[in-house]
This record gives C-alpha cells, structure tokens and sequence, in this order.
C-alpha cells in the first residue's frame, strides 16, 4: 500500500454550457436563459481553483465489506464496484469557495443567475473529476471503475469521516467536514476509483445511480 499522500492542481477546463443546462434542468433552447448563462460564465471563469489531493489503497472485498487496511467500511453497491481490483484511488476533489460565494450572493439579487451557479458548480466538479480520472487512467495504464462517493446507494456518508482522516484535505486542498458531514466549499467530490483492467465507465453519468425520480435523467 502507498501511504503518499499526493495533490495535483489543474488549469481550468472547458466550460460544457449543454451540462450546465443540463444541471440546471433547463430542457430546450431559450434565449435569454443562454444569455444569463454566458453572463455567468464569464463572471466566475478564472476564479475557481482546480484542486485534488489523493492516495493508493490496497482493497479487499469480503461480502458487502470492502477493507482498504486504514479503514474498513460496509457497502454492498461499493462492493460490487470494486469487485476483481486489488488497489483503488481515494480523492478529495474541490473548485473552491468562489462558487460558494456567488450563489450566495445571487440568492439574493437574481434567483435564476443562483441556479444557474449551482449548475455550474456541479459541472465544474464533474470536470475536474474527470480530468483527474484520466491522468490516473494513463498514469497506471489500466482501466477504472466508475467512482463511487459516500452517499450513492448504501455507502453511508460516515464514511467521510475516514476518507478525511487518511487524506487530510483540509490541510492539503482546503476542504473541511463539518459534524453534518457537508463538506465546505460545496462543490467538492470524495470518491473510491478502482483499478483494474476491466472498464465498465458509462458514458451516462446516472447509470450507477438508483433514484429513479430525479430531474436530472432524460435531460
């Protein structure tokens, strides 16, 4: 097991104004939403900070307990995801707290401008996630699972309380756990990555995901 823990900072990605509106459940082309939109983007483009701290695990799967030697935790989703690898990446993934700041802000001047920060909130740490899965993709050469956080389908949010333990990201990324087990700044990701050589990544970001009456599927 590796006990580095290592961090990595991006420039920022490409803004996807489609998932965005997506996030935003925003269905069909109007104006004065793209509009706002662009307003948006142009506001906070550059203002975010692109930051990830993470460490290699060992990983044993035993019935729906998943044993990573630092810590234990019991999840029969997770269990399946990580099926057949013997190590997984552990991330902290955030943007930072200027998102954080805006939506504050425009919840009180312009309650559309407010949802439209938090899609691009949303879609600021999905691509930071996945420009992060990919130099791990080419940096082991091998395949990935989907990532998998606390809170997707019985993998509790307590385990946060490890994840933060092992990778200290308050310190390395300035991410915190409050008793609520919310993470601040609010657009951050914790996740499992497994490796191995079987991929079963889709491209339909909702396909792990059980909540079949959430706005998000079919937009």
């Amino acid at each position: 097991m590796n006990s580095v823990i290592l961090s990595k900072t991006y420039i920022e990605p490409p803004f996807c104004e489609k998932e965005i509106l997506r996030y935003a459940g925003c269905r069909g082309e109007r104006e004065e939403i793209s509009v706002l939109l662009k307003e948006c983007i142009d506001e906070v483009k550059d203002k975010l900070a692109y930051k990830v701290c993470y460490r290699e695990l060992s990983i044993k799967t035993v019935g729906d307990t998943c044993d990573f030697e630092v810590f234990s935790v019991h999840s029969e989703k997770l269990a399946r995801n990580l099926k057949g690898c013997e190590k997984v990446i552990l991330f902290a993934a955030t943007v930072g707290v200027e998102i954080d700041r805006l939506i504050g802000k425009y919840g009180r001047l312009s309650p559309t401008k407010a949802l439209l920060f938090q899609a691009i909130g949303a879609e600021r740490i999905e691509a930071l996630c996945d420009a992060f899965c990919a130099d791990i993709k080419k940096e082991y050469n091998t395949g990935l699972e989907p990532r998998f956080s606390p809170g997707y389908g019985d993998l509790p949010l307590s385990a946060q309380k490890n994840i933060f333990a092992v990778l200290d990201p308050e310190r390395r990324i300035g991410l915190t756990l409050n008793s609520s087990l919310l993470m601040s700044p609010s657009k951050s990701v914790t996740a499992f990555v497994g490796l191995g050589s079987t991929e079963k990544t889709s491209s339909n970001k909702c396909s792990l995901c059980e909540k079949t009456d959430c706005t998000l599927r079919g937009v």
